[in-house]
């Protein structure tokens, strides 16, 4: 059999097909990335990782390449450039980033200094959001677009946004807005830049389907949309309305779902234009996907298409209803957020333990009075082979649910459980030594092979930077950025360090389904081990809370240049938050705390319990920890083996073994 090498762990981990030519492995088997897509030697992330950490900063570490955002505006305006070249399109396209999918001040500057020679421009879908898109120096003629609920400091904003000569639209969304609208406009004696969002019958594909459609949270109803532009103009404000709006959901998958929105909504353009609305723009809205899985299909991780397919069709769709209705072609906007921002950022986490099912810490000799049903199992357990294979593992299913009846009756004792409980998981791991060489897998096999995968110890939180896994069950691509010359040989889940049981990761990308188990390497006594998880660029930043108050981790920001050693440099360190800052945010005064800690040990101090010497100790430690990181130390590695602490997930553990 020939060694093991980094075009086995490309293949068994799907680079090729997830990593859209960002990733790659180098002959030292470490992970590079490849800021321009393939081009140029890339930045090898352990390099990364070990040049950070020597400066003093610990994992996890979210890991921001801000070129990878340069470059993915710049393929998406060229790619839409493109396609209204070879099209033939009379108009141009001017997108928007929405910064609800990752609003970080160094991600959108990134996005507004790329986009700069296309115009690019950004949408805002809150207050918030709005202030801090109108500080931003766009081009001219990039657009500013605003979406969401709007009070009536919202609207004053935008309007004031147009006086300061900056091309801000209001999309209005709901009836109540176009009444606001009007009033706010006239006081303030400014002429506004209108959006009308439609409510299509269309619907996306994927995890966010139920977004759009005629039941979607956003959008005008057609009776509505006539109302509110006949409302315009009576008012004289028949000018204004500059844009048609629509957004049939995120991270769409299926490219015919697109194509067919496109085209009910330019029905719509065509429509108001001929009623004498001179729109100028349609802005097709979000929805543009990632492909997280790599299998370029319509699964809700994926999508059928390539960008370049998106933009063709998207032209090609307005293209053929406004030749068919004789109206010219609109400006057309995407507000393409996902697409932008997922492949830049990494989270590099440390595994500093694992957990494996069935591991016995102490040793339980046969003896003469064990219990018969200890004495069947070992029977069991000592005969199996390959043809009684299903037979033994059918009889031990059996007795180890009699032996636990029998222990909740008091007719067991604790050692013949442990040797029970031994047994089983014994025999289970010949079952998973012969499983691969069967025809047929049953599932009482499969339920094996996953219940004894290892759990690998995660010094993160999923709540604070993978949300989406937890709420949604959203996939990312996850696998070890080092050793990758290695041959993994451990089968495992992912737990992080939070004390809820759903703080795991045990649904990973497959080219052909989900897996439940990830192949990873075994550790290594004193050695750090390091896994990635990738293209977690849209959202995740944002949408993490603070469950068990583990607060934002250690971020850097990384730049190619071929000119520094290992070709780039680490622009800016944003230290992650500590205890204390975490504190405060929920109403704990780090001074107060400290002071009342200070009272406890005084006491004790007063009372003879704790010498004076002790109690300063005791106290400069408290005042250290809530300065320090939430997360766990960086210790080296705990290769010792351990007992599963929470059987729960484990359809072996007590009960109905299989059901």
């Amino acid at each position: 059999m020939r060694p093991w090498g980094v075009s086995d762990s490309l293949k068994l981990y799907q680079i090729e097909n997830w990593g859209n030519q960002y990733f790659n492995i180098n002959p030292a088997g470490n992970l590079t990335v490849h800021p321009r897509q393939g081009q140029g030697p890339g930045i090898d992330l352990t390099k990364v990782v070990e040049e950070v950490t020597s400066r003093g900063l610990e994992l996890p570490l979210l890991i921001r390449f801000q070129d990878i955002i340069r470059h993915r505006v710049i393929q998406l305006n060229e790619a839409f450039k493109k396609a209204i070249e070879e099209a033939g399109y009379k108009g141009v396209y001017r997108g928007v980033y929405p910064i609800k999918v990752n609003q970080m001040r160094e991600v959108v500057e990134e996005v507004v200094d790329a986009g700069r020679e296309y115009a690019y421009g950004l949408e805002a879908g809150s207050k918030a959001e709005l202030t801090a898109v109108l500080s931003q120096d766009l081009h001219p003629d990039a657009l500013t677009i605003v979406n969401g609920y709007k009070d009536t400091s919202v609207i004053k904003l935008a309007l004031m946004g147009v006086k300061l000569g900056k091309k801000v639209i209001i999309v209005i969304e709901k009836l109540s807005e176009v009444h606001q609208i009007v009033q706010i406009a006239k006081e303030m004696n400014v002429t506004p830049l209108l959006g009308l969002r439609c409510k299509l019958n269309s619907k996306g594909s994927g995890k966010w389907e139920g977004s759009g459609g005629e039941l979607a949270k956003f959008g005008l109803t057609t009776p509505e949309m006539l109302y509110t532009v006949n409302y315009l103009k009576e008012n004289g404000f028949e000018e204004s309305v500059k844009l048609l709006h629509f957004h049939i959901g995120s991270q769409v998958t299926n490219i015919r779902t697109i194509k067919e929105a496109v085209k009910e909504a330019t029905r719509f353009y065509a429509e108001l234009y001929k009623m004498g609305f001179k729109l100028e723009y349609l802005d097709v809205g979000g929805g543009l996907g990632v492909d997280y899985d790599g299998s370029r299909t319509d699964f809700e991780s994926s999508t059928n298409y390539s960008l370049p397919e998106y933009c063709s069709d998207v032209v090609y769709s307005i293209q053929e209803i406004c030749l068919h209705e004789e109206v010219p072609n609109p400006t057309i906007v995407s507000e393409s957020g996902r697409a932008i921002a997922a492949h830049h950022s990494v989270l590099i986490v440390n595994i500093f333990g694992s957990i494996e099912v069935g591991t016995t810490p102490i040793d339980l000799p046969e003896t003469d009075d064990e219990h018969n049903v200890v004495k069947e199992m070992r029977y069991a357990f000592q005969n199996i082979n390959y043809k009684n294979l299903m037979e033994s593992l059918n009889e031990a299913i059996q007795r180890k649910e009699e032996a636990l009846s029998m222990f909740k009756l008091g007719l067991l004792t604790i050692q013949d459980r442990a040797k029970i409980e031994h047994l089983f998981w014994q025999l289970c791991r010949k079952v998973q030594q012969w499983a691969p060489d069967m025809r047929y897998i049953p599932e009482e096999v499969e339920k094996i092979t996953k219940a004894l995968a290892d759990q690998y110890l995660c010094n993160f939180s999923i709540f604070q930077s993978m949300p989406d896994h937890w709420a949604i069950q959203q996939l990312f691509p996850v696998m070890p950025v080092h050793r990758l010359d290695e041959e993994p040989n451990r089968t495992a889940t992912l737990v992080d360090i939070t004390c809820d049981s759903d703080g795991k990761v045990c649904k990973f990308v497959d080219l052909r389904d989900v897996k439940d188990t990830l192949k990873l390497h075994s550790l290594k006594d004193g050695e750090s081990y390091h896994i990635g998880f990738f293209l977690t660029g849209a959202y995740q930043d944002i949408m993490g809370d603070l469950h068990n108050l583990f607060g934002k981790v250690n971020e850097v920001h990384v730049f190619l240049d071929e000119t520094e050693p290992g070709g780039y440099y680490v622009e800016e360190v944003i230290r992650g938050n500590n205890i204390a800052s975490v504190l405060s945010w929920i109403q704990y005064s780090p001074a107060h705390i400290e002071k009342e800690v200070k009272g406890l040990i005084d006491r004790r101090v007063r009372d003879g319990t704790i010498k004076p010497r002790e109690g300063v100790e005791l106290q400069n430690f408290y005042e250290a920890v809530l300065q320090g990181y939430t997360y766990i130390d960086n210790l080296k590695p705990n290769l010792q083996k351990t007992l599963p602490a929470d059987a729960g997930p484990n359809p072996f553990y007590g009960g109905d073994i299989l059901q």
